[in-house]
């Protein structure tokens, strides 16, 4: 089989050893696992994108990624300021457009489309800046703003907008309320979204999209583009994470969630159900044609 320049190895396998190709396997990579092997096979596989000279971006709700060798950390904590208000953001031309971000307003607060209409036009004539104005307007969407809105959020937008770095490590394990770790994930994978050459690394996966505004970001990260690369690694077996299109790489856990992730991917019953022991993955890929199961050691 010939692989692409962005093939990287993946597993020893008994005979040869294993690559996860984007191109030829899909863009967008789910890793199951427990503890702490997800982490160490995210940072595995940046560390070989970025020999290939591609940036790399990082959302860590765990703390345990190395944060040496990142141009940009951005730490998210309770009750502190990030500096990500997407209105500003959109001013200031990070943010690709003043639509793009009252669309990230609308998906937080849950305004409708004639309030958000209405918010697009406030923002786009100058009348609105931030979302502190518009939580605090008089008009319609502020009220509805203004049901969800708290000192968590108001804090959370103040600040200077952190520098987006070719490299960047989005630091979320010092936020505990979930709803702030949406809300980063979101506005940042804005940001990011249509950058090429670059590897995005998801890590939980599960968490991050647990909120109305993290399950929006997942789509801008995981649709396939050319020179990007997306890895999901997570170790909660839920749904939104199991339906994304993908191959999928089930490391060490329980026999039932192997079991699971084996039905989800479509993998008949019998010898290519192998089961993954410490040390060991098991890829999971799919073509038009076929399912393809491949075993092997783990390199890290």
């Amino acid at each position: 089989m010939k692989y692409s320049k962005l093939a990287v190895e993946l597993l020893k396998g008994a005979e040869q050893v294993i690559y996860y190709d984007p191109v030829y396997h899909g863009r967008t990579l789910k890793i199951f696992g427990i503890d702490n092997d997800p982490t160490k096979l995210v940072k595995y596989l940046a560390d070989k994108y970025l020999e290939k000279d591609y940036g790399i971006v990082i959302f860590d709700t765990t703390g345990d990624y190395p944060k040496e060798g990142f141009e940009s950390i951005i730490k998210i904590e309770d009750g502190k300021p990030t500096g990500l208000d997407p209105i500003k953001m959109a001013e200031e031309g990070i943010i690709d457009d003043p639509y793009t971000a009252v669309t990230i307003v609308q998906t937080i607060y849950e305004l409708d489309r004639s309030l958000t209409e209405k918010l697009y036009a406030d923002v786009l004539f100058g009348k609105i800046e931030s979302v502190s104005q518009a939580a605090s307007s008089e008009e319609k969407y502020g009220e509805v703003i203004r049901e969800s809105y708290t000192v968590l959020d108001e804090e959370f937008f103040q600040g200077s907008t952190p520098n987006f770095g070719n490299s960047i490590l989005v630091d979320l394990s010092g936020a505990h309320s979930i709803t702030i770790v949406g809300m980063a994930f979101l506005i940042v994978a804005a940001v990011v979204r249509k950058r090429r050459h670059v590897f995005i690394g998801l890590d939980d996966a599960a968490v991050l999209s647990y909120t109305p505004a993290g399950s929006a970001a997942i789509p801008l990260l995981t649709q396939p583009m050319r020179g990007r690369v997306t890895v999901l690694a997570t170790r909660y077996t839920v749904e939104s994470i199991l339906n994304i299109s993908g191959p999928t790489l089930v490391l060490y856990t329980d026999p039932d969630i192997q079991s699971l992730i084996y039905e989800s991917n479509g993998v008949p019953p019998g010898a290519m159900r192998k089961r993954v022991l410490k040390g060991e993955g098991a890829f999971i890929w799919r073509t038009p044609e076929t399912i393809n199961v491949e075993e092997g050691e783990l390199l890290i």
